[in-house]
């Protein structure tokens, strides 16, 4: 079967990242070792077993569709061209929060169709929580504990511009989130690990995500496309829409959100 945005595309995904889900919360449930690697970030049996398992299954689903995974790419085994369409994995987003046992990771897969992503699941296997989205289609969430539990559609909600709620990275928040925060009306600040801080915007729960510092484009494509189908947007700080492909697949500065006026939030 050929792979594009569609909804039987959107259920091979979501079925590919329980798997690696199942996979990851058997590790979670015992003692496992943590190495690192060449960037210093932290790696487990987890992060590695769950990246063979999407990759494998995406690779069953379309063939000819270059994959790039977190793991993959640290060991210099990734495409050497990508082009127009192409898979984001990251196959264990957040891994920091799992070795600390706080549930806050994920499985991230996205599709990218010319430089924007159509298609993303988000899954967090320790909450059982899968969010999914297709541009233009929208985005829904379900509660995987429930095995009869059917997907509730999400959007993003009309904020409150004096009152905003924002939500930021709980493992790498910087100076220049504060600073920027402050010069806003919120009225509430929560933090998350990984791409759950897209879904929080996505299901109208936060209205911002300011994003100061370094992501890769796997952390960010399947969160990314899960909010834009809710509704949201993705931009640098100067507006313009962030986009993947680029050249070592390193993001600049981002801000995610919901339904907020543009020009209260960009500087």
């Amino acid at each position: 079967m050929a792979a594009s945005a569609d909804r039987t595309t959107l259920s091979a995904v979501e079925r590919l990242a329980e798997q690696a889900g199942v996979t990851i919360m058997v590790v979670y449930g015992r003692e496992f070792d943590v190495t690192h690697k060449g960037d210093a970030s932290p790696v487990t049996e987890a992060d590695h077993a769950a990246e063979d398992i999407i990759v494998a299954g995406l690779r069953a689903l379309d063939p000819t569709i270059p994959i790039v995974a977190e793991e993959s790419m640290a060991k210099g085994q990734g495409p050497a061209a990508v082009g127009r369409v192409f898979w984001l994995v990251d196959p264990l987003d957040g891994t920091k929060e799992f070795i600390r046992r706080n549930g806050d990771f994920t499985v991230n897969i996205a599709l990218i169709e010319d430089g924007k992503p159509v298609l993303g699941v988000v899954y967090a296997p320790a909450r059982a929580k899968l969010y999914g989205g297709i541009i233009g289609q929208g985005a829904t969430r379900r509660d995987v504990s429930e095995k009869a539990a059917a997907a509730t559609p999400i959007r993003v909600r009309r904020a409150d511009e004096k009152a905003l709620v924002a939500v930021a990275s709980k493992s790498h928040r910087t100076p220049e989130t504060d600073i920027y925060l402050n010069s806003l009306p919120i009225s509430d600040s929560r933090s998350a690990g990984s791409s759950l801080k897209f879904c929080l915007v996505a299901e109208g729960s936060a209205d911002i995500y300011p994003r100061f510092g370094t992501t890769m484009e796997w952390d960010t494509a399947a969160g990314d496309a899960v909010l834009r189908a809710a509704g949201g947007v993705v931009t640098t700080f100067d507006g313009k829409a962030l986009v993947y492909g680029k050249p070592g697949f390193a993001n600049p500065y981002f801000l995610a959100r919901g339904d907020v006026n543009p020009s209260l939030l960009l500087k």
